[in-house]
């Protein structure tokens, strides 16, 4: 991942409980919708595979990483499957000082303001604030008062139509899941609805920065 691309658009995709047939036609679909970076869940099903199919698809065009890493196993794994950045739910100091010592982009899960700290301290690029939806955007702009230098990625709850409010707080970036990759949609393989969604996504954010 080129963390100073991933800025010009931050906004990341988070694939999780997706199966081998739809991992293609959703990377075509992403990538038609603008977006810049996804995340398949090593929890998921044979996401190894996932991994390594969605890199050889995109082709560049869609910076493919790995979320839900636990130990420094799974970092390895994904890491051979091609991902390029590194997501986990809560500060994993041996996945996150492999990844610091290594140059790889990661982003450790934190909620409290003691845990967001903790994990920026770690070397984190970004820490993603989960479940922010509890909490809404003021809570990133309260985090942000005292902790101004640390970048937030806001994970949980946010929408096309919140989106500016958590940029406006002080977001760095922000993530989407099953509220997008929807499970009826997917068993429908109706990757249009969830391209669509997408776009109002990149939209909403082009409205941001003007």
């Amino acid at each position: 991942m080129n963390a100073a691309a991933f800025k010009e658009l931050p906004i990341v995709g988070i694939l999780r409980g997706i199966k081998a047939d739809q991992i293609e036609p959703l990377c075509h679909e992403l990538i038609s919708a603008g977006l810049k970076t996804a995340e398949i869940t090593m929890n998921t099903q044979g996401a190894a595979e996932l991994i390594r199919k969605a890199v050889k698809v995109s082709s560049g065009r869609l910076t493919i990483g790995a979320g839900t890493v636990l130990d420094k196993a799974t970092l390895k794994e994904a890491q051979d499957c091609g991902a390029t950045f590194i997501v986990t739910p809560v500060l994993i100091n041996e996945v996150t000082g492999y990844c610091v010592q290594n140059k790889i982009p990661v982003f450790p899960g934190a909620l409290t303001p003691a845990e967001i700290y903790a994990a920026w301290s770690a070397g984190a690029t970004m820490v993603k604030v989960f479940p922010v939806q509890v909490f809404g955007p003021s809570y990133i702009k309260e985090v942000k008062a005292p902790l101004d230098k640390v970048e937030l990625l806001a994970c949980g709850g946010v929408t096309p139509e919140n989106l500016k409010e958590y940029f406006a707080a002080g977001a760095s970036a922000v993530s989407f899941g099953s509220s997008v990759f929807r499970k009826e949609w997917l068993e429908a393989k109706d990757y249009k609805s969830i391209g669509d969604l997408v776009r109002r996504y990149v939209a909403s954010f082009k409205e941001v920065v003007g």
